[in-house]
């Protein structure tokens, strides 16, 4: 759970010293945008902008029932940023799950992706893609 938020806590106390020194040297309106800059892009990293997450077994298994697409991410990943952007609201149609939370889904990555934990990795109709093309994916989950 750290591990998720290091990159965002990290990007919001940088935020905070840089805008707290422009303010100091008396430029409060470049170190406000400054602070807001840096909390978006905290927020753009952190897990608050995907779907809930499941458990590897309980998307497989939900999958199986119903054939829509798993999808591998983890936090900071600017790929999976970029899925989950391009997907829009239809990402929730697919199940997430984060490797970074869920061993079995770091290892299910790793066994298609030549020991790598490369991400995002949809998997659909029982075939892994990695990295897909957004529009693909949209194409499968019924979008326009």
């Amino acid at each position: 759970m750290i591990r998720a938020w290091l990159t965002p806590i990290l990007l919001a106390l940088a935020g905070l010293l840089v805008a707290g020194s422009r303010v100091a040297g008396g430029s409060p309106v470049t170190g406000l945008a400054l602070l807001a800059l840096f909390l978006v892009l905290a927020g753009a990293n952190s897990p608050l902008i995907f779907p809930r997450s499941l458990t590897s077994a309980e998307a497989l298994r939900r999958s199986g029932a119903d054939g829509r697409p798993v999808v591998y991410w983890r936090p900071g990943c600017t790929y999976c940023m970029r899925l989950r952007a391009r997907l829009g609201g239809r990402a929730r149609e697919a199940y997430w799950v984060n490797i970074w939370r869920d061993p079995e889904g770091a290892a299910a990555v790793r066994a298609v992706n030549d020991g790598n934990e490369t991400v995002p990795t949809v998997l659909l109709a029982g075939r892994h893609h990695t990295n897909p093309d957004p529009a693909w994916l949209r194409s499968r989950l019924g979008g326009p």
